[in-house]
Order: structure tokens, then sequence, then C-alpha cells
């Protein structure tokens, strides 16, 4: 009986080191997105819907948009503070090249800082000012960092993981770079007015979508079309 009970005893705590262990040890989906709305009120709404019309050739009665898309792209910003001062405005002001387009301020769905916290700046389908041609379809997600401030580990793993939660609950075909939009111009995706309209990007750079894409290559997304 002494013999039964100590390997009884044995079992029990061989068995609850495991169950801690995996408790603990085991890797845990830090996921989550924090809300940090910026302003929607009748002025941006009104000129969302200015721009859907006249940039985009769209009659719509609310400004949303079905995302087809994610365009992934770098503040030039070093801070989430001042990006949201900057998207919070719902007119924009001091850059001519591209008030003469629109007053719509620029913004973004999403917005991720270095540590890979993901912030939700506006509802998924919310109608966002970010990349001239494809606004009407795409989602947007900005990334504090430059040229000079490369993005992070944290902000690959973050940007994987929202693109996941995204194509889950829409029909995402394409995950690109802001770099990339203008390989679109020949597609029939492609929606604006002006055939002069364009600005030229480098967010958020080919090695960090090389990356992004190979983190993802289990989505099955379309490839970004050639010129």
């Amino acid at each position: 009986m002494k013999l039964n009970s100590n390997h009884l005893n044995w079992h029990h705590i061989t068995l609850l080191v495991f169950l801690l262990c995996q408790s603990a040890c085991s890797p845990k989906s830090t996921f989550r997105i924090i809300e940090k709305p910026i302003t929607w009120n009748s002025e941006r709404e009104a000129l969302s819907l200015q721009y859907l019309k006249e940039r985009h050739g769209l009659d719509k009665k609310s400004a949303s948009i079905e995302p087809k898309m994610v365009v992934v792209h770098w503040t030039a910003i070093n801070t989430i503070e001042v990006t949201f001062d900057v998207f919070d405005p719902p007119a924009l002001a001091g850059r001519e090249d591209l008030t003469g387009a629109s007053l719509l301020n620029v913004s973004s769905q999403f917005l991720i800082d270095r540590d890979g916290t993901i912030f939700r700046l506006l509802p998924d389908t919310t109608f966002a000012r970010h990349t001239i041609g494809l606004n009407y379809l795409a989602i947007g997600v900005e990334n504090i960092g430059s040229d000079k401030m490369p993005l992070t580990k944290q902000q690959l793993k973050a940007n994987e993981e929202l693109v996941r939660y995204l194509k889950s609950k829409y029909e995402i075909d394409y995950v690109i770079g802001h770099h990339e939009y203008q390989n679109f111009q020949t597609t029939e995706l492609w929606k604006e007015a002006n055939p002069d309209y364009r600005t030229i990007k480098t967010d958020p750079g080919d090695s960090f979508m090389k990356k992004l894409r190979k983190n993802l290559e289990d989505l099955n997304l379309k490839p970004v079309p050639t010129l």
C-alpha cells in the first residue's frame, strides 16, 4: 500500500507540473485591437462622399467600402500621438499636393505602434483617404516608421495578425505596400478621375512586404500586378 501511495502521489505531482507548464509556458495569442477613434462627423462624412463621387466615380449614400485589399503604410511620423493629431481633423490643411484633389483629410482604418500595439481609428468598412485610386475598396494600415526608422519585428507580427483577422471577415484578395499602388492603374480595380493625380511613395518598402507576404503564404492572396 505504501508503494502504491507513493507511486500515486508522484504521478499526480508529474501531471500537475505538466499542466502548469502548459498553462504558463505555451505561447498565447496576444492579438487585440484598441479602439482609438478619430473624429467622424457630418463634415468628414460629406467630404468622404464627395471624394467617392468626384475621385472614384461612385455616387453612394454612405461613406463605406467593401474591402478587397489591405494597403500597408508607414507614417513618416515618429509617434502615435502626433499621428493621431494629424489624422483626427476631418479637413486637410497645408498640403497643396493633396488639397487640390480634395479637402478630405488623410487617415486610415488602423494604426500600429512600434511595439506592435494595434489601434482602430475608424470602423473596418468606413471610408478613409489613404491610397489614390483604391480607397473605395482598401483598408489602410499605418505603421509608425519611416525610411530612417524601419518597421519593427513586432510591427511585422502585428500586421500579419491583423491581415489574418481581416481576411477572416472580408474577401481580401490583395495585401500591398503603399509603394505598389500604381501597379493597379491598368486593372479594373483602379478608380481615379484625374489621370495625372499621382504621388510617389516608398512605404513600407519591398523588404517589409516580402517578409509579410511570406508569413501570409497560406492565405493564397493574389499577386500584385506588374506594369
